[in-house]
C-alpha cells in the first residue's frame, strides 16, 4: 500500500442557481459561517469549521441544467457528519420544514443495520444533495469491522461505496 499524497478535502465547490439562497441555507439552516466572498465571480465561501464549500452562482440560472446522477458525470452528493443520533434527529426536523428543501429519504441505516444512519435531502435549488450522517462511536461494528475512530468509519464507507 502506498502513502497517500493528500490529507482529505480542503474545500469543495458547488454551482448554485441562487447564491443568496444557498448561502442562507448553509448559514441559517446548518449553522455554518461565511468565511469569504468574491462578488465579481460571484461566489461565497462557507465553513462548518471542518470543511469549506465554495458556492458559485451559475452564469444563467434560468437555463442551467440540474444534475442527474444517471446521466451526468460529477459530484453525486455531499455527505455531512453529525456528532450523534440526537443531532441527526434535530437536523432532520429543522430541514424538514426549511423552505426549498426536499426530503428524499427519511433517517435510516445506510445499509441494513450497518450502524451509521443518514437521510437525504436536496438543498434549496436542488442542485446538490446533502446527506447528514451519524457515524458510530469508536469500537462499534460496521459490516463486521470494528471501527478504530470516526475518521476510519468515513474511510471504510467510502471504500465500500458502489459506483452508481
Amino acid at each position: 500500500m502506498t502513502t497517500p499524497l493528500t490529507r482529505g478535502i480542503h474545500h469543495l465547490g458547488l454551482a448554485v442557481p441562487d447564491l443568496d439562497t444557498a448561502r442562507q441555507f448553509f448559514v441559517d439552516a446548518l449553522g455554518w459561517a461565511v468565511v469569504g466572498d468574491d462578488p465579481a465571480y460571484p461566489a461565497a465561501f462557507v465553513s462548518d469549521g471542518q470543511i469549506m464549500l465554495t458556492l458559485w452562482r451559475v452564469a444563467d440560472p434560468a437555463h442551467a441544467a440540474a444534475f442527474d446522477r444517471k446521466a451526468n458525470v460529477g459530484l453525486h452528493h455531499l455527505a455531512l457528519a453529525v456528532p450523534d443520533e440526537a443531532a441527526l434527529a434535530t437536523l432532520f426536523k429543522k430541514l424538514h420544514g426549511w423552505p426549498g428543501v426536499v426530503i428524499e429519504r427519511e433517517p435510516s441505516f445506510i445499509r441494513g443495520d450497518a450502524g451509521a444512519r443518514h437521510f437525504f435531502c436536496a438543498m434549496p435549488g436542488a442542485y446538490a444533495s446533502n446527506s447528514p450522517r451519524h457515524w458510530p462511536e469508536e469500537g462499534q461494528t460496521i459490516n463486521g469491522t470494528k471501527t478504530a475512530n470516526i475518521a476510519a468509519v468515513r474511510g471504510a464507507y467510502a471504500a465500500r461505496r458502489n459506483p452508481p
